[in-house]
Order: structure tokens, then C-alpha cells, then sequence
């Protein structure tokens, strides 16, 4: 019997975002679709490893100096890892701050990094070790055709991200929980950062002549507090800002929305949009980074400044039978990002880097 080995190597974070959900769904399905595609006599193991800082009260199988880790020398951080990822065979490397494996796939969401400076620092060595890796996953055609340019990588492997069940057949919120978070009345929402490549200071442009020609109308904005996004919407009016809103409330909240509106420049992937598309929401976006390719022809694409997201926003809040013929098929489109498909394209990448 060959028993190849696989460890999937993630962080121990107190906030989950979209990078922790596409780490937990892809780890939880990993041994199914390993055995999906496994030849007879082929047994796969596998093993996850959560590691978290020295003084970490966070969950984890083990602890690592995690702000030396960032800025260390090549040399020390594959010294690290080859300690780290002992007897682990091929290792999945989901978070660029983990040291590097002598055999891995490494995941790459973004580089968004490397290109906006109000962004995270990049770990001084990401760029040498993804070129070094027997495979680097991304999650969309733009961040590996950005993967090649910037960093020099060579035949990344494009593997889609998923959806969750949930948001599809979703229902929407009811008006008292609306209420809580201070939304009466129809809504345009969006959610997520507020970095400049969210560029919500477009959206702030383009609410201003919406709101004047629906004041009905309200911008919910959801994401977790940041001096940018109240800086630019606290003075507008029909703007409620929501805060962070729990997992289990958001599907309804996109459910509830009239428009889903995604203004960004760059997103590695685009979940938001594709999470309003799964609710059957008309979605907003614009026509750039990896958003055309997860919203095809299941939203209306604009142009990233506040003109086109004002008339886009405006168009869909019109309503008829095109715009209802567009969710539909986003809707439909949303139904192939699934996670078993994200999970067997990664088994097909570990089979391949395992040899």
C-alpha cells in the first residue's frame, strides 16, 4: 500500500477572515477528495497544523517565533520549518508567514502586499520561497497572471475559491434585526476592508447622487472599523455604518439588500460578490482584478469610479426584468464555486507535487 503524507500548515488567528474560511474548508475536505482521485492502494494521511505565536493564548499544535519568522533570512526560516513540518511529507503552506517546507504547495490569495503600501508589509522572504515550491495555488487567473509578473513565479495553478451552502436559499433578515443594526427600508450593502484598494472613495462619490434620487434608499456598510470608511461616509446621508457583522447574521443581510455593490480595484479573488450573487442579490461590481472572472455575466460590471458606480447602483435599484434575468444567472453562476470543487482541484495539485 503507498500512504503518501499530507500536512496542511495554517495560523491560529483571533478574527477569522475569507483566507481562515478557505483554510477551513479546504482542510475538511482534503481526505475525501485525496480519495476521490487516489489509485487503488493509495492511502493518503493527513495532518493539520495550526501554529501560533510564542505567548499566544490561541489554540494550536505548536508555537513559533512568528514576528521574527516575518522579517528572518531564508536560510533561517527553512531551518525553522524543516523542524516544524518534521515527518509531515508534502505540507500545504495556507499562510506565507509560516516558514517554509522542504517539499510544499503554497497557497497565494493575492499580492496585494508587494503593490499597496497601506496593505501589510510582505514577508521579506515570500518571493524567493513561492518560486522554490513544487506548486503555488492561486485563487484566480488575475492574481496568477500577477504572480508571474511581480514575483516571477512560473506556472502557478489557478484553483477557485467556494461559496457556502448558506447564503444559497438564505433568508433575509427580518425588519427587527435590521433594525438593531439601525437599516429601515430598502438597502444598497457593501462589505469587507476599507483599504485603498476597497475604493470605497468612489462609492463615497457615487452616494451622493443616489441618495438624491432615491432617498428611500439606505448605504449599509459592513466590515470592521476603520478611520477610512468613517472619514469618508459619517457625513453622508443614508449611510449606516454596521460595523463587523457575525457569520451567522451575514447571509441574511445580503439576502435583505436591494443591490450588493463590490467598488474594488484589486481583489484576489472577490467573495463578496460572489456571496451576493449566491443569495440571488443583483450585484454591483467593478470590471477589474479577478471580479469579472467570478461575476461574468451574473452582475453588472462597471467602471471603478463614483459616475459608473452611480449610474450602475441607480440601474439596478430601477428594477425589471433584466435585472432580475441578471440575478438569475448569478445565481446559477454562484452554484459552480462549490468547496468540494476548490477541495478536488487542491487534491489534484498535492497528488501532482507529491509525485
Amino acid at each position: 500500500m503507498i500512504v503518501p503524507r499530507l500536512t496542511i500548515a495554517t495560523t491560529a488567528t483571533a478574527v477569522p477572515m475569507g483566507a481562515q474560511a478557505y483554510q477551513r474548508h479546504v482542510a475538511s475536505r482534503a481526505r475525501d477528495a485525496l480519495d476521490a482521485l487516489a489509485n487503488p492502494g493509495e492511502h493518503w494521511r493527513v495532518r493539520e497544523t495550526v501554529a501560533r505565536s510564542l505567548r499566544s493564548p490561541l489554540p494550536g499544535t505548536l508555537r513559533l517565533p512568528m514576528g521574527w519568522l516575518r522579517g528572518a533570512s531564508p536560510r533561517a526560516r527553512a531551518a525553522v520549518g524543516r523542524v516544524a513540518y518534521a515527518g509531515g511529507g508534502l505540507v500545504h503552506r495556507m499562510d506565507l508567514e509560516l516558514p517554509p517546507a522542504p517539499r510544499e504547495v503554497v497557497t497565494l490569495h493575492d499580492v496585494v502586499a508587494w503593490r499597496w503600501a497601506d496593505e501589510s508589509a510582505p514577508v521579506a522572504a515570500a518571493a524567493q520561497e513561492l518560486r522554490r515550491a513544487a506548486a503555488v495555488v492561486c485563487v484566480s487567473a488575475f492574481t496568477a497572471s500577477e504572480a508571474v509578473e511581480l514575483l516571477g513565479l512560473e506556472d502557478p495553478v489557478v484553483v477557485p475559491n467556494g461559496v457556502e451552502d448558506r447564503y444559497f436559499g438564505a433568508q433575509p433578515l427580518a425588519s427587527a434585526a435590521l433594525a438593531a443594526l439601525g437599516v429601515d427600508g430598502p438597502f444598497v450593502l457593501t462589505a469587507g476592508g476599507a483599504s485603498g484598494r476597497k475604493n470605497l472613495a468612489a462609492l463615497a462619490e457615487a452616494w451622493p447622487r443616489v441618495h438624491a434620487s432615491r432617498p428611500d434608499v439606505t448605504l449599509v456598510l459592513a466590515g470592521p472599523p476603520h478611520p477610512r470608511r468613517t472619514e469618508l461616509f459619517s457625513g453622508l446621508p443614508g449611510v449606516r455604518l454596521v460595523g463587523r457583522v457575525s457569520d451567522d447574521v451575514l447571509p441574511g443581510l445580503y439576502a435583505a439588500a436591494s443591490v450588493v455593490v463590490v467598488p474594488s480595484l484589486v481583489e484576489g479573488f472577490g467573495l463578496p460578490a460572489l456571496e451576493g450573487m449566491a443569495t440571488g442579490v443583483p450585484v454591483v461590481a467593478s470590471d477589474r482584478s479577478s471580479l469579472p472572472e467570478v461575476v461574468g455575466d451574473g452582475g453588472l460590471l462597471v467602471e471603478p469610479t463614483g459616475t459608473a458606480l452611480a449610474d450602475g447602483v441607480l440601474d439596478v435599484l430601477a428594477g425589471g426584468s433584466d435585472v432580475e434575468t441578471m440575478a438569475a444567472r448569478g445565481l446559477e453562476r454562484a452554484r459552480g464555486f462549490t468547496w468540494e470543487a476548490s477541495a478536488r482541484g487542491h487534491a489534484a495539485v498535492w497528488r501532482a507535487a507529491a509525485g
